[in-house]
């Protein structure tokens, strides 16, 4: 197997974030979502976004995939893969470019792929996604 988050990977990645979408919790939107990051370490983890009648409350799939990968004791991101249902796939929201971001050794080689079920998809890296983003860096 190619390296993690490899565009040999890319089919198996993305099929893994469709069926974590299947399990989303969405009750209020109705727009589900799916995810998994992929560790330095090649160690995936899987996400899919939980609502909760206090909107605020809720919790996007790329975060919980996070939180999944930082559970296991990993602290670099290789790559996510995103499964939404939107045309063109959508991106990431603020809060999860901000956390990935948190995980990036190099955020201009950390990639982002989403698809959706027409089969569309777009990439882009972090650094794409965030340009200027806030880091520890910039804590003294």
């Amino acid at each position: 197997m190619s390296g993690a988050g490899a565009p040999g990977d890319d089919a198996a990645l993305l099929a893994r974030a469709v069926a974590a979408r299947d399990l989303a919790y969405a009750p209020y939107s109705g727009y589900r979502v799916g995810a998994v990051a992929v560790a330095a370490t090649g160690e995936v983890f899987d996400g899919a976004n939980v609502e909760n009648a206090s909107y605020g409350l809720s919790i996007c799939a790329e975060r919980n995939a996070i939180a999944a990968m930082v559970l296991a004791g990993k602290r670099a991101l290789a790559a996510v893969y995103v499964a939404t249902e939107s045309s063109p796939p959508a991106s990431p929201c603020g809060m999860c470019r901000q956390t990935l971001l948190e995980f990036c050794d190099d955020p201009a080689t950390v990639r982002v792929v989403s698809t959706n079920p027409a089969g569309e998809r777009v990439e882009w890296t972090v650094a794409e996604l965030i340009p200027a983003g806030f880091t520890g860096k910039q804590l003294p």
